[in-house]
C-alpha cells in the first residue's frame, strides 16, 4: 500500500474513533494482564462476564495467589482452556509478588518472563496500560493487514514487524485498537462488510462484498 494511502487509512479510522481502547473491562494494569491472558481463544464478552465476578473478590497478584488454582477456576470455568489459564494466572501472580513487589512490570522482557504471557499479551499491556506504541497482532489484525494490503505477511511476527515500519508515528499508539475493531466489526473473517467500509477504496482485497 502506498504511503499516502496508509496515512489516509489511519486518518479515516481516527476520525471515526478518536480515542479507541480495548473492549476488555479493567481498572489496573494487573486486571488488564489477567483479562488479556484469559482472552486467548475466547471473546472479550466472555472474559468480561468472568472478570465481573472475579475482580470484586480478587484483583491483585496477592489475592489471586491466595485463591490458588482451585479457588480461581470456578470464576473462569466458562472460558475456554480455563485449567491452563488458571495455572498460568496464579503462577504469574506469584512471580509478580516475588520479583516485582506485586506491580506489573513495564518492560517486554519482564512481562514475557511471566507464565502465560507471550509477545502479543505483552504488547497489549504495554500499549493499553502504559501507553507504549506497540502493536499486538491478533487474528483480526493479521487478517486486516493481509486483506487490505497494509502489511502483508505469512506469520504474526512478520505482520507485526511490517506494521512497525509502515504505520506513521502519529497513529502508532492507537493503530492496534483501530485495526482490531475494524476487523471485528467490519472486515470480518467470513463475510467482510465492504459496502460500509470506510477504507474500501484504499483496500487491495479482490473479493469485496456488495450490498445484497
Amino acid at each position: 500500500m502506498k504511503r499516502e494511502n496508509v496515512v489516509e487509512l489511519f486518518r479515516r479510522l481516527r476520525d471515526l474513533d478518536p480515542s479507541p481502547t480495548t473492549e476488555l473491562v479493567y481498572t489496573t494494569p494487573f486486571e488488564l494482564l489477567v483479562a488479556v491472558t484469559l482472552s486467548a481463544q475466547a471473546t472479550d464478552v466472555g472474559v468480561n462476564k468472568a472478570t465481573k465476578k472475579l475482580f470484586p473478590v480478587a484483583n491483585t497478584p496477592q489475592a489471586i495467589a491466595a485463591l490458588g488454582e482451585d479457588g480461581l477456576k470456578p470464576y473462569i470455568s466458562t472460558i475456554g482452556l480455563y485449567n491452563a489459564k488458571a495455572k498460568n494466572v496464579v503462577a504469574a501472580s506469584r512471580l509478580l509478588v516475588e520479583r516485582h513487589a506485586g506491580e506489573v512490570p513495564r518492560s517486554r522482557e519482564a512481562l514475557e518472563a511471566l507464565p502465560g504471557v507471550g509477545r502479543k499479551t505483552a504488547n497489549v499491556v504495554l500499549n493499553t496500560a502504559f501507553g507504549e506504541p506497540t502493536i499486538a497482532v491478533d487474528t483480526h489484525i493479521f487478517r486486516v493487514a493481509n486483506r487490505t494490503g497494509l502489511a502483508p505477511g505469512k506469520t504474526v511476527r512478520a505482520v507485526e514487524d511490517k506494521l512497525e515500519k509502515v504505520v506513521p508515528k502519529e497513529f502508532k499508539k492507537d493503530a492496534h485498537h483501530w485495526l482490531i475493531l475494524h476487523g471485528r466489526y467490519v472486515c470480518k473473517a467470513r463475510k467482510p462488510d465492504c459496502p460500509r467500509c470506510p477504507i474500501r477504496d484504499l483496500c487491495a482485497y479482490r473479493h469485496k462484498t456488495v450490498t445484497d
